[in-house]
């Protein structure tokens, strides 16, 4: 679909060059250029009328366009229409960030008297989650309006209303579209557009990244230069009273005020063109020893429990004795096996010495490279890369065997975490028999149960079966959609176990309901934050146990 997807995007630019060229020039559309297969996804908020009869388009400053155009449309076009005014508002809560876009937009390319679908492309950041929309269209009386509203499905089955499921899609996981229907020719859309979005942690700061690169084609063009406004606005609560280092590398802040724990910072300015970089902005939270504390929300009896683990480098971590189980099915054939050799073996020298691992590939067959965990050396390495290289791709998809296996083999573990990395592009028999023994081995062998991490690879791979294993392991989840971010996500994913500082968190204390039910470890690379309910008054002083 996104594929599809940049190929009408692509096919609407050709069309709209006629209709913005002064000389009346004619390209041919159907020839088209060869581009990457995805160069016209958007990178920011953008709306495309949706043109499929040559007949509804129109350029008051070509005269000769109208009469110009004897084209078929094998494929309706996307053309990208003209932003007026954008306005983002960034509200940050430690390590979550809800953006809300507001913009206008001109159906500039369609003839007053016709209509046509206006399609709008959301894309957001990581783990983005669309949260709200708010599209206004003035006209004659009261003019149109539509909201997004939150509905169960079990509320609306049989009343009719059960959305189509052309009405919305994602593209790829942080890229959702959907259609307004039968918008005049030279209307203004007023849009509004809400999601959530995690910011990452690396190297001591967290890191948000939200896409705001606007491409040329949607300057509004004419006769005299157009000046428009671009605003940013950024709300920081980091949630904790201390000193707070924050760096904006995308977009010239003014910080408007300024707390302990609080922060507010303004970006405007009157520009020809628009934004052209993805907003960038990182804070740290500058403290050399461990701390943590939490945030209470009395009126619904909610809490955020934080853990960070500070800068002190000296602090020792835990010994790790690491399985990597490597999905290597026909599907996994090419680029994503590739990229995951080279993830592995990269998170292999990453060991110390006195850590331990092995590696099992699956396909229809389990296949180990040793029948023991092996002490992390130059030469037990050295193989285990030679083992890798030599992996090829084979017919079937058998999970479970190879995750029994890799539970066999840290049975015995002591004195170390003891991790299972699950790679796959594919789904699993019986996931609810896997994620049952995998609960049974957390309560069997209560704090030294291997930590569980997956990661996920492509479409067509079961990532709510591997986010649930993950969840119940009290590991971590990832995924890549593409073969070009395989590698980097793997090894950052392998980064926020490897350096485990405190493991086996627990609260002691009565009404209360956790999120996630196993705290996760807080490493060196990952700070600890969960949610959950108390009921009753929250304590003042609780007790919170680790090893």
């Amino acid at each position: 679909m996104a594929r599809e997807f940049s190929a009408s995007v692509e096919y609407g630019l050709r069309l709209s060059k006629r209709t913005s060229s002064s000389k009346g020039a004619q390209p041919e559309p159907e020839k088209m250029s060869k581009s990457a297969p995805e160069s016209y996804l958007p990178t920011a908020l953008m709306v495309y009328a949706v043109v499929e009869e040559p007949a509804v388009m129109y350029n008051p400053d070509v005269p000769s366009f109208q009469q110009s155009v004897h084209v078929r449309f094998d494929r309706p076009a996307l053309i990208p229409l003209h932003m007026h005014e954008v306005c983002m508002e960034v509200d940050c809560c430690m390590d979550t960030a809800f953006v809300t876009v507001t913009s206008m937009w001109i159906v500039h390319c369609v003839k007053p008297s016709k209509r046509c679908d206006c399609r709008i492309a959301v894309p957001m950041g990581e783990q983005g989650s669309l949260l709200d929309v708010e599209v206004d269209i003035p006209g004659p009386g009261a003019g149109k309006s539509y909201h997004s509203r939150w509905v169960k499905v079990g509320d609306i089955k049989g009343t009719g209303e059960i959305p189509k499921a052309g009405d919305g899609r994602l593209l790829k996981p942080n890229l959702y579209t959907f259609n307004i229907p039968q918008v005049e020719g030279l209307s203004k859309l007023s849009i509004k557009v809400s999601w959530s979005q995690k910011l990452l942690y690396q190297e001591g700061q967290f890191c948000l990244k939200v896409p705001f690169s606007f491409p040329e084609y949607v300057i509004p063009v004419g006769k005299t230069p157009v000046s428009n406004r671009e605003r940013i606005v950024l709300n920081l609560n980091s949630g904790i009273a201390t000193e707070i280092l924050y760096q904006c590398t995308s977009h010239p802040l003014k910080e408007l005020s300024g707390k302990v724990r609080k922060g507010s910072f303004l970006y405007e300015a009157e520009v020809k063109a628009w934004s052209a970089a993805d907003f960038n902005f990182s804070y740290t939270v500058s403290s050399r020893e461990m701390m943590g504390g939490v945030l209470l929300r009395l009126k619904k009896e909610m809490f955020c429990l934080y853990l960070f683990p500070g800068n002190e480098e000296t602090r020792k971590v835990f010994r790790k004795q690491v399985v990597f189980i490597i999905d290597n099915s026909e599907s996994m054939q090419g680029a994503p096996l590739g990229s995951v050799k080279t993830a592995v073996s990269a998170s292999l020298s990453k060991l110390n010495p006195e850590d331990s691992f092995n590696l099992i590939s699956f396909n229809g067959e389990t296949c180990l490279f040793s029948s023991k965990m092996e002490q992390t050396t130059d030469g037990s390495i050295s193989k285990a890369t030679q083992w890798l290289e030599n992996l090829t791709a084979g017919a079937g998809t058998n999970i479970l065997n190879p995750i029994e296996k890799g539970m066999k083999l840290l049975a015995d573990a002591k004195g170390s975490i003891p991790l299972i990395f699950l790679i796959t592009d594919g789904t699993a028999e019986n996931e609810k028999g896997i994620c049952n023994m995998m609960k049974d081995s957390m309560t069997s062998t209560g704090s030294i149960s291997p930590r569980v991490c997956t990661f996920g690879i492509g479409p067509y791979c079961n990532h709510y079966f591997l986010q649930m294993l993950a969840q119940i392991g009290r590991g971590h989840y990832d995924c890549a959609y593409d073969a070009d971010s395989i590698a980097s996500r793997i090894k950052r994913l392998f980064m926020k176990v490897s350096s485990i500082i405190l493991a086996n968190i627990s609260i002691h204390m009565d009404g209360i309901e956790l999120f996630p039910s196993h705290i996760p470890d807080l490493s060196f690379e990952n700070p600890l934050i969960a949610f959950g309910t108390y009921k009753g008054g929250f304590l003042k002083i609780f007790k919170l146990v680790a090893s």
